[in-house]
Formats: C-alpha cells, sequence, structure tokens
C-alpha cells in the first residue's frame, strides 16, 4: 500500500510518501480500501511532536472506504460495507486494519470525504456543547476559530439548539461565510479584543458557553468573556502553547472549566459516544448539517496539505485521496 509516513517530528515536510506492506487483520478488526482522509488536528500534532512508538509511522485519525476484509469475532461489518474509521494512528494510508467497534456505516448517497469528516469535529462539538456546557435554547455560545472543523460544526449545533451563536474567525470574509452556517455575530481576532466584543454582543453579560480550541492567551482571555456561571469548554491545543488559568479567576462568577477529549469518551463511554457520533452521520447524511471541504490533495501531497492547514488559509476540512 501507499502510505504518508515519518521518521520524526517535525514541520510538514518530515511526510515521506512511501510503499508499505499491506495491514493485516487481526481478531475484531476490519481493514479498508481507504478512498477519503480527514486530516485532524490531531494528526498535526502527532505529526510535529509525538514520537512515533515505530519507524516508518503513519499519523491520522479519520478515514473512509469499504470493508474488504473481516477479522475473526466481527458479525456487525461484512466485506463491501463502507465505514468511516476512527483510531490513534493509520489513516493516513491506502489501507487500513482498525477494531470493528471504531467504525460507522455510511449511507449508500453519503460521499466518503464528508463523512471521513464528521466523527471528531462533529463529536467534539456536541460533546463541548452538550455533554460538557449543558447548552440550553436562548444562551450565547462563543466559537473560537469558527472557520475550523469543530468550530464549523459547533456553530451549526448550536444554532440549531435554540443559542444566540458568536464567533472569531481571522478575516472578515471567513465571517461572512460562516453566516450561512448559522452565526449570529463574527468577531475578527486579527482585528479587535474578542472578550469586549462578547460582551458588547451580550449586553455585558458574556458568553453561557465558550468552546477553545487553543492553549496559551485565548484561553486565559476567554475567562473574561464568560456570563455569570458560563463554562468553558477546553478541547485542544492547536497553538501549541500551554495554559496558566488561575483557579480562583474561576471563583468570582462562579465558572466551570471543562475538558473535552473525544477519544478518552470514546472509550469509557463508548456505547453512548458510538451511537452519538452514528447519529451525527445520519443528520449529515439528510442534509440537517453541512460538511464544508474547503481543498482535497492528492495522499502523495500530504505534506502540503499539512502545510496549507497550518497557514490557516483553510476554510473548513482538508481532505486526503489516495
Amino acid at each position: 500500500m501507499k502510505a504518508a509516513v515519518i521518521y520524526e517530528n517535525g514541520g510538514p515536510e518530515v511526510l515521506r510518501y512511501e510503499d508499505l506492506p499491506d495491514p493485516e487483520c487481526p481478531d475484531g478488526c476490519v481493514v479498508i480500501d481507504v478512498e477519503a482522509i480527514s486530516i485532524e488536528g490531531g494528526d498535526l500534532l502527532a505529526r510535529a511532536g509525538s514520537p512515533p512508538p515505530s519507524v516508518p509511522h503513519v499519523v491520522g485519525y479519520l478515514a473512509a472506504g469499504p470493508v474488504v476484509e473481516v477479522g475473526a469475532g466481527v458479525d456487525d461489518r461484512a466485506v463491501g460495507d463502507r465505514v468511516v474509521a476512527l483510531n490513534m494512528a493509520g489513516s493516513h494510508a491506502s489501507k487500513r486494519a482498525v477494531p470493528a467497534i471504531a467504525t460507522w456505516p455510511i449511507a449508500d448517497d453519503l460521499d466518503a470525504a464528508v463523512a471521513a469528516c464528521v466523527p471528531v469535529a462533529f463529536g467534539t462539538a456536541q460533546e463541548c456543547l452538550f455533554t460538557a456546557a449543558s447548552l440550553e435554547p436562548g444562551q450565547t455560545v462563543l466559537v473560537h476559530a469558527g472557520g475550523g472543523g469543530v468550530g464549523m460544526a459547533a456553530i451549526q449545533l448550536a444554532k440549531q439548539a435554540g443559542a444566540t451563536v458568536i464567533s472569531t474567525a481571522s478575516t472578515d470574509e471567513k465571517l461572512e461565510r460562516l453566516r450561512d452556517f448559522g452565526l449570529d455575530h463574527g468577531i475578527n481576532y486579527a482585528a479587535e479584543g474578542f472578550v469586549e466584543r462578547t460582551r458588547e454582543r451580550t449586553g455585558g453579560r458574556g458568553a453561557d458557553v465558550i468552546l477553545v480550541p487553543v492553549g496559551g492567551r485565548t484561553m486565559a482571555d476567554s475567562i473574561g468573556a464568560l456570563a455569570y456561571r458560563g463554562t468553558l469548554a477546553s478541547f485542544g491545543v492547536a497553538g501549541r502553547a500551554g495554559s496558566e488559568v488561575e483557579a480562583k479567576e474561576l471563583w468570582g462568577q462562579n465558572l466551570t472549566l471543562r475538558g473535552v477529549y473525544l477519544a478518552a469518551a470514546l472509550i469509557a463511554e463508548h456505547a453512548r459516544v458510538h451511537a452519538m457520533i452514528g447519529e451525527l452521520l445520519e443528520r449529515v447524511a439528510s442534509g440537517d448539517l453541512r460538511v464544508h471541504v474547503d481543498r482535497t490533495f492528492p495522499l502523495a501531497e500530504a505534506a502540503a496539505a499539512h502545510a496549507y492547514i497550518e497557514s490557516r488559509q483553510a476554510f473548513g476540512r482538508v481532505v486526503l485521496t489516495p
């Protein structure tokens, strides 16, 4: 099979396009012929900073395609089934072996590229908004980085739940395009302070829920944009910066800081989270929710695709095709 592999951590240039042996199919697993690969934020972090357990190492969480082999003990998947598969590594390849319990069927009329973009982005957004923050109709949500995968999913989910949605993005153009996904108020973080603008948009009250995909100053400052008893849901460190948040900063307004990591939830609460992701895939297939694919790169150009995402030019998802 063909794969984009790393031998060491570093920038996008460490990705190499090579031939590897086809994967075996252990008990409880399936092998899929990969048709589409969604590049996730965690894929970038793994390439840049997580030492590979062995080399050559294939990074990547999500891929979609037909099942071509079924391991012993698997009775709910068959050769020919179209699925999207989630695992901690291995997506950047033309074939992939994954545990069958980490796959979801794809509707006949749902494009594999769209399906591959659903589980992590929409699942994380759903967990942040409703499991971590218990979002209710009439509340206000601030979504940082609305033009990204989780951000775009969160805007749609929050709006459909009856919330007022504020989002940050790096350009006015992105903010204007996000209105088609349910955005009520946009903040260009390159030109204005999001704390002040959020309070202006909420009559001084602040947002009930804030979704933060980065660390550093953005996360720390977001506390100042929360309403009384608001919840900050932290789900990533896209900027690779840690965050120093003093507990006492939460006290005065009785605030809540919640960490959200979908992979941990999928392991600890598999039945609930697996079913939730399945429902999100159905909503995307029905047109109730939308996935916007910004660009598609061939797998051979995985380095260019990673660089494109890190340039912050993308609006929506970036996909690889073997």
